[in-house]
């Protein structure tokens, strides 16, 4: 039961990310979102799949390791948006 409990823990902290990246890649803007943010949770969502790693700990292995391709992708975006508009604005 309890492994259930991480599973759908899991699928929920992953899936909460997915509405931003869409956002994000519809309205080609990151702009109110703090690179902080995003770079302290990705190094806390990395540090969490090593311990999931470590200790075999599958669900928190999963969990995080989609998290992370959509945070990766979320600074990405961001980054690419971000200097895209300072181009056009320097034109």
């Amino acid at each position: 039961m309890l492994l259930y409990t991480g599973y759908i823990g899991g699928i929920c902290t992953t899936i909460a990310f997915l509405p931003q990246v869409v956002k994000t890649w519809k309205s080609r803007s990151a702009h109110d979102l703090s690179w902080g943010l995003l770079f302290l949770l990705l190094i806390g969502v990395f540090l969490w799949m090593i311990y999931g790693i470590v200790s075999a700990d599958i669900p928190v292995m999963l969990a995080n390791g989609v998290t992370s391709v959509f945070i990766v992708s979320i600074v990405g975006m961001k980054w690419w948006f971000d200097h895209r508009l300072a181009g056009k604005a320097g034109k």
